[in-house]
């Protein structure tokens, strides 16, 4: 006998996990599967950062806009998910002021807030800034710790129902006459699950799990690498204010700062090789920016795989592929009852599970509101509380175990 839900969702990251919380807090009967731990994917490989849409302001009105109204959401209702840090757009001398102008122009027009300072302004507020910094101005950026985030997200949809199923990967998928009618789930669940609707929220690997409902989810996911070092005298995030490049961000932890990052197109999200040269590449590069960490120690590294999807892309194509997200309803490709949810940045991963989740309920006939914007994440403003959710779930990446607590 199979197992039986309304909506099964297959990926355990932050989108995945927040489709969950969705559907389930509008009384939905929904099922997650996720082949690793909890945000083993992209999601716990990322560089943890809460965008203010400053980075994509002046090529990216639409992208920039979704950040900041959602980094203002979640400031609300993720606690100790997240560490309000501020963050700065760094001009050198050596880059373009024409650049920085328009980028603060364009903060302006979309209102994200925008304070700019002098170059010895900068070094009140971060003493160690590059002696040739010439003007910085000051957006609303924060950190987030993504271990958390997916951890809540998934404790409160198993709250409301939900059945949450870490290390089950996705084995088969079954269509008949233009809908999914099971799939197979090996690990935890070893078992066949039949759904009246499926949720591709599987970010980097969409494209082939859509392949085993016969579907093409053309995706271009690039690789970029976070080198974390021993140190622990930065407050505000640091972006550099120029063309976006490798090595241009620093992302404060409590005693560590995480440097990054590059970006190379891979073929396999599960098999790609390392270069030495993009730990070497972001060091220089950020510490342009922040002098000290060209010498500080090295904790960690680690790469992560970014979900971005482009039809349109020639292949190897980088920075260029857009950040935004997409939701792919496949009936328009023959399968009824399943969509796709790939791009999107973690800053939107709610508003992304959101737009999903109207989607699915208008497909099953769920006629309910989302309250995903207004209520707060269970165990938001405790620390140990959202600790143990990561441990509940095995959802403990590499972005914030220095400050995630093991359980």
């Amino acid at each position: 006998m199979a197992n039986e839900t309304e909506v099964l969702v297959v990926g355990g990251g932050a989108t995945g996990a927040g489709v969950a919380r969705d559907l389930a807090t509008r009384g939905v009967d929904v099922t997650l599967v996720e082949r690793g731990g909890l945000s083993s994917g992209t999601t716990g490989r990322s560089h943890g950062l809460l965008h203010s849409g400053a980075r994509y302001a002046e090529a990216d009105h639409v992208g920039a806009e979704e950040c900041i109204e959602e980094n203002r959401i979640i400031r609300e209702i993720a606690g100790a998910c997240i560490r309000d840090t501020g963050g700065l757009f760094v001009q050198l001398a050596e880059d373009d002021p024409d650049y920085f102008e328009a980028k603060l122009d364009a903060c302006e027009e979309i209102g994200i807030p925008a304070e700019p300072l002098d170059g010895d302004e900068a070094r009140e507020k971060v003493p160690d800034l590059a002696p040739d910094t010439e003007r910085v101005f000051e957006v609303p950026d924060a950190v987030i710790y993504p271990s958390r985030l997916s951890a809540a997200n998934a404790a409160d949809a198993r709250d409301h129902g939900a059945t949450v199923h870490p290390h089950a990967p996705v084995e088969d998928v079954t269509v008949e006459d233009g809908r999914v009618t099971g799939v197979h789930a090996g690990g935890s669940v070893d078992d066949t699950i039949e759904a009246d609707y499926v949720v591709n929220a599987t970010g980097a690997w969409a494209e082939s799990f859509a392949a085993m409902a016969g579907l093409d989810v053309e995706m271009q996911p690039t690789r970029g690498v976070m080198v974390s070092v021993d140190y622990g005298d930065l407050d505000p995030v640091l972006n550099r204010c120029r063309d976006p490049d490798d090595g241009d961000i620093v992302v404060p932890h409590e005693t560590e700062a995480v440097l990054g990052t590059t970006s190379v197109a891979v073929d396999d999200p599960d098999d790609y090789e390392t270069e030495h040269w993009e730990v070497e590449k972001s060091i220089e590069e950020c510490a342009a920016m922040l002098p000290p960490v060209a010498d500080a120690p090295e904790i960690r590294t680690w790469w992560g795989v970014r979900p971005l999807y482009a039809p349109d892309e020639a292949s190897g194509t980088r920075r260029g592929i857009s950040r935004g997200f997409f939701l792919l309803d496949h009936a328009t490709d023959g399968v009824e009852d399943m969509a796709s949810i790939v791009g999107g940045k973690l800053t939107t991963y709610r508003q992304m599970a959101e737009a999903t989740s109207d989607l699915v309920c208008e497909k099953i006939g769920v006629d309910a509101d989302c309250v995903t914007a207004t209520q707060a994440l269970p165990g938001a403003d405790d620390p140990d509380r959202l600790d143990a959710y990561v441990a509940e779930f095995d959802g403990q990446g590499p972005t914030d175990e220095d400050v995630v607590s093991a359980q």
